[in-house]
């Protein structure tokens, strides 16, 4: 791992004891080199975001591990979308055209599933769906991927963490090797991620955001990671996150976004981050050799 930045003035806390323990770095889970590189929506600067030929675009730029976001449909079923809405990244005012304002959460599994989430990419991606969340972990696991999931927007899905907890489960995502390695839960909602570390202690959770170092005791009793935008962060904030203990009992890790240009990925590799979160893993990989 690459070298740590003490911070003078902050106190390690320990979360509760559990019985699998995740590693201890994401980056060294990735890459001894350096910051993990994680693909953001899948490679979605080379494929359309969050569908299954951005997860296989990762795995053909050679990236273990990709980020996708949770949202819940009106019949119950987790799909693999970014926004509340449908409009931005498929064809759904063209399918649907009386059904404004076209939330995910007024269409059921199989009205979505009838939409194409390509087009607006790219002509050659046509066809393209939005996958169901048990599609996408099957796709990943095919790949031989690691996730970082986030469950977007809980307030709108009621329970959400829990159902999202069962479909890993059904999809072998909660076993020891995948817990101890392959797989971190985040949200920009501290109750939900409370709510996931509550609910199943050995999965590693991330805060989505950049609280006040104040907070970070707080945080520190269920988070493993607190991930910020580049932009709001510093060296001494990183160091200050670092030397925070979270459950497991390990360091706080910083996986920092969505960092698209060599100069930021230098730049953000300097201030210690464990991870970088971006577009484009291809350019970020390259800038990040060395480190």
């Amino acid at each position: 791992m690459h070298a740590r930045v003490a911070a003078a003035t902050t106190t390690a806390l320990l979360g509760g004891t559990v019985l699998i323990l995740p590693t201890s770095s994401a980056h060294a889970a990735a890459d001894d080199r350096g910051p993990a590189v994680v693909a953001h929506r899948g490679a979605s600067a080379y494929a359309p975001e969050n569908t299954l030929a951005a997860v296989d675009k990762a795995d053909d730029l050679g990236f273990g591990w990709v980020e996708n976001d949770v949202q819940r449909t009106k019949d119950g079923v987790l799909v693999v979308l970014h926004d509340a809405t449908l409009t931005r990244t498929t064809n759904v005012e063209e399918v649907y055209p009386g059904r404004a304002p076209w939330k995910v959460a007024d269409f059921t599994a199989r009205e979505i599933s009838r939409l194409d989430a390509g087009s607006w990419f790219a002509p050659r991606y046509a066809g393209a769906r939005v996958p169901t969340l048990s599609q996408y972990m099957n796709r990943v696991s095919r790949n031989h991927q690691k996730l970082v999931l986030e469950i977007k927007n809980p307030e709108l899905y009621p329970g959400i963490e829990r159902q999202m907890l069962q479909v890993l489960s059904n999809e072998g995502w909660l076993d020891p090797g995948h817990l101890r390695s392959r797989l971190i839960v985040q949200s920009f909602r501290p109750d939900s991620v409370r709510k996931v570390h509550d609910l199943r202690p050995g999965v590693k959770t991330a805060l989505l955001g950049t609280p006040s170092i104040a907070d970070l005791p707080e945080y520190a009793r269920f988070a493993d990671q607190i991930n910020p935008s580049y932009t709001s962060i510093s060296v001494g904030y990183v160091a200050a996150v670092h030397a925070f203990r979270g459950p497991h009992g390990n360091p706080l890790e910083v996986l920092t976004w969505t960092v698209d240009d060599a100069d930021t990925a230098r730049r953000v590799a300097r201030y210690d981050v464990d991870g970088v979160i971006t577009n484009r893993p291809d350019v970020v990989r390259r800038a990040l050799r060395g480190y």
